[in-house]
């Protein structure tokens, strides 16, 4: 097996331009190509080409809040610490997660819930527009979906990826069924590190 030898700055590029022949004539939706071709970067999973589900206008809506100094919250710490600040906050946003909070794991276990629940109620509070970028927890899908019917939430957008076996299909498909604008993958696959690719991959596209 021959070795290439590829400078470093070079590897990104020369990846995207693998997963371009690989994925052949095999068409993406031009609207949303940037953030199947990251998944799959970030993945090395040829299934999210088939697999996430958008609702209309999502990338504009995500951009426009990004630019209007929406935070954004996450489900775990590894999600923050995966996506790029520098733009986010240059526009006045913030990228927080609240699951490691003393006041969230004091109350979570006073109730006999998930923090992951409690931190997107505390989530819900915050006084500016919130993009949710879930990778990890059902039930952060199901406490936001619950906050929505209640009105007590009304997100920017929510970013529904959790990855595993108990209740997280069920989860992305209440979030699709309740209508907010989203972006979803559709099954078991997802992950803390695909909600951080895609916020990343819609951000990257936003024109000064």
């Amino acid at each position: 097996m021959k070795i290439e030898n590829i400078r470093p700055d070079q590897i990104e590029a020369k990846s995207f331009e693998i997963i371009g022949d690989i994925l052949g004539e095999k068409k993406l939706d031009p609207r949303y190509e940037a953030v199947i071709k990251r998944c799959i970067h970030t993945s090395a999973d040829f299934e999210y080409a088939d697999s996430l589900y958008f609702t209309e206008g999502i990338i504009e809506t995500i951009q426009e809040a990004i630019r209007n100094g929406a935070y954004i919250v996450t489900d775990t710490r590894m999600a923050q610490s995966g996506i790029n600040k520098k733009r986010i906050e240059a526009y006045g946003g913030q990228v927080r997660c609240f699951i490691a909070d003393e006041d969230v794991a004091e109350e979570a276990k006073a109730r006999g819930v998930t923090r992951s629940l409690v931190s997107m109620e505390k989530a819900a509070k915050l006084d500016r527009p919130v993009i949710f970028a879930i990778g990890n927890a059902p039930t952060a899908l199901f406490s936001i979906c619950d906050l929505v019917k209640a009105g007590k939430l009304s997100p920017a957008a929510v970013i529904g990826v959790p990855v595993g076996f108990v209740n997280v299909v069920e989860s992305k498909e209440k979030l699709i069924e309740l209508g907010v604008p989203a972006i979803v993958a559709r099954g078991r696959k997802g992950g803390s590190n695909i909600a951080a690719a895609i916020v990343n991959a819609i951000q990257y596209q936003i024109k000064e």
